[in-house]
């Protein structure tokens, strides 16, 4: 039934590749059906996957997809994403840029839909969904919030034809500690997804697995892939990737920091102020300082 062993090293199904592997691959459509579900709150006959092909597997390929474009059996569409690396987020604070993305994303979905001889009120509902493996919004304590097009003052729905999800995999503490049985189905898979990979939480997992037909199929399909050496390789080699990729960035960062604190300097030691000065509102050593002053 797809229960997984503890003994067996899987692969973390909140790692983007691998999710939508788990989502996508031959034989996995009761899991998405059951995903589907659990966005829309209500049971889904058929789901239908656009984008079925995975992403090519050059770790430097910067136009990697991992999203998961589905249409569901009322013809509601959703893009489901799964956001595990926060790095890029964290600039200018706030995640900001993950924030502008989903809208993004959500308007180029909803527009591609063709209005001919359509009332714009009777355009299909478009999702989009985005699971992440971090926190996005540390003043709201569920870990799902949703948003839709609201009257700025008395929060009035303007419109229910779009939407935008955000579920917080770090916000699940709370329902870690409820039985089974009375989490909801998007309880039970954010459950899965965060800590399907982790030896310590196999049993809550499997109970969670047990719970749902879509859940055991999910649970197959993570350890198929997780004994596939051709997807471990590629896991690896991205990690290895992504980790370098994220330490050249910070290496590039801290390296524009020094440059920017030399011309700082320089600027400060043209108009007269002291060395100590320039020490205390720059990066610079005393002897950096010096050598600068030394050096004009």
């Amino acid at each position: 039934m797809g229960l997984l062993p503890k003994d067996i090293e899987l692969l973390p199904p909140y790692d983007d590749r691998v999710f939508k592997a788990f989502l996508t691959l031959p034989g996995s459509e009761p899991a998405l059906k059951f995903v589907a579900s659990a966005i829309i709150n209500r049971p889904v006959v058929n789901v239908l996957v656009r984008n079925t092909e995975l992403p090519v597997t050059d770790t430097e390929e910067k136009a990697e997809r991992f999203d998961v474009n589905c249409k569901i059996d009322d013809d509601t569409q959703a893009d489901i994403e799964m956001q595990s690396s926060r790095m890029e987020e964290q600039k200018g604070g706030n995640h900001n840029n993950l924030k502008a993305r989903s809208i993004y994303n959500l308007c180029d979905l909803h527009s591609s839909q063709s209005s001919k001889g359509i009332p714009y009120d009777k355009l299909i509902r478009t999702y989009q969904v985005m699971f992440c493996g971090y926190t996005v919004f540390p003043e709201r304590g569920s870990f799902i919030n949703p948003f839709s097009i609201r009257h700025d003052t008395d929060n009035g729905l303007l419109h229910d034809g779009v939407r935008v999800l955000f579920i917080e995999l770090s916000k699940l503490d709370n329902v870690l500690k409820k039985p089974v049985d009375e989490m909801t189905d998007m309880e039970k898979f954010s459950v899965f997804l965060r800590y399907a990979d982790n030896p310590d939480y196999r049993e809550v997992v499997n109970k969670v697995i047990e719970s749902k037909e879509g859940l055991a199929v999910a649970g197959e399909m993570l350890m198929s892939i997780s004994k596939d050496e051709r997807e471990r390789a590629i896991f690896r080699n991205r990690k290895i990737a992504i980790a370098d990729r994220e330490s050249n960035m910070a290496q590039a960062l801290l390296n524009a920091r020094a440059e920017w604190d030399v011309e700082i300097a320089k600027s400060l030691l043209r108009v007269g102020d002291s060395v100590d000065k320039i020490v205390a509102v720059t990066n610079l050593t005393q002897a950096e300082v010096e050598a600068l002053r030394d050096a004009n």
